[in-house]
């Protein structure tokens, strides 16, 4: 009853919310159906926030789950400094959101950006005189959005991956070396069919941090320049809260609501799967 009434609590209250004309500092709200719904729909910002948030999740979870893998079967070797190497990859999952965002701001700074003076200086591929603009410019910034989630989540795949690695039995191994299965052959038919379930998971936990996270746009970016990149989390909190358009803010926050809820009970199922295998 306890987490029933902790969660489906503040959830009702948000599709009340979503379903009155409620603003801020007003005493009473009146029911409007789905207007505000329907408002939301022709707001081109809040389109524009929409694909953001899927195109950010998907590509985002796509670099997690390439370097999460080549990572886990490199850490998972021999080798000196393994330990202080896994130590740091695991730094920004247990460094606050807040703090390592704020030390992304300042590798894409205008000016101090450690980026554009590496390509600059040491590899001369952007002109130090006119280097990127990598929080000023829509596409630019939308891109170091991307960056910034698939580095917030890599740690947490990483470990998964281990885990995925560390559960294969040994035998297993021993009969792929018999049968000849070696290299990328051993990946495609051993290696990667027996971590699937594990990597499913990986990937639905990463796709609910992503879609439903507010600190690092609004950290980095604060949805801007100019609205690109607006994700749903932060455009509701810029028309519920700064607005003060309740209603309008609760809206929008729940169209994430159905596909977080078909990812949650996808994460469930493979994590029950990944638990019998």
């Amino acid at each position: 009853m306890f987490v029933l009434a902790l969660v489906g609590g503040p959830l009702l209250f948000s599709l009340w919310l979503s379903l009155s004309d409620a603003t801020a500092g007003a005493r009473g709200a009146s029911y409007v159906g789905l207007s505000n719904y329907r408002a939301a729909l022709a707001d081109p910002i809040f389109r524009q926030a929409l694909a953001n948030t899927f195109l950010v999740t998907v590509v985002s979870m796509a670099l997690v789950l390439v370097l999460g893998k080549l990572l886990a079967n490199y850490l998972v070797k021999d080798f000196r400094g393994k330990w202080i190497l896994r130590a740091l990859v695991l730094l920004p999952w247990a460094a606050p959101i807040s703090l390592g965002v704020l030390g992304w701001k300042w590798i894409f700074d205008s000016l101090f950006s450690v980026i554009n003076w590496t390509l600059g200086h040491a590899f001369g591929v952007v002109d130090t005189n006119d280097p990127p603009q990598w929080l000023g410019q829509p596409n630019l910034t939308l891109l170091a959005v991307t960056l910034v989630h698939a580095w917030r989540i890599l740690p947490f795949a990483v470990v998964i991956f281990l885990a995925g690695l560390a559960s294969i039995p040994s035998e297993v191994d021993d009969a792929a070396k018999i049968d000849g299965a070696t290299g990328i052959r051993k990946l495609l038919y051993v290696t990667l069919p027996l971590q699937l379930p594990i990597a499913l998971v990986a990937l639905l936990f990463g796709i609910v941090f992503t879609a439903a996270d507010f600190t690092v746009v609004y950290v980095l970016t604060q949805g801007g320049p100019f609205n690109s990149t607006q994700m749903l989390t932060t455009w509701a909190f810029q028309t519920g809260i700064n607005s003060g358009s309740l209603g309008e803010g609760a809206a929008i926050s729940l169209y994430l609501f159905p596909l977080l809820i078909v990812v949650s009970i996808g994460m469930l199922f493979f994590a029950k799967r990944a638990q019998v295998s």
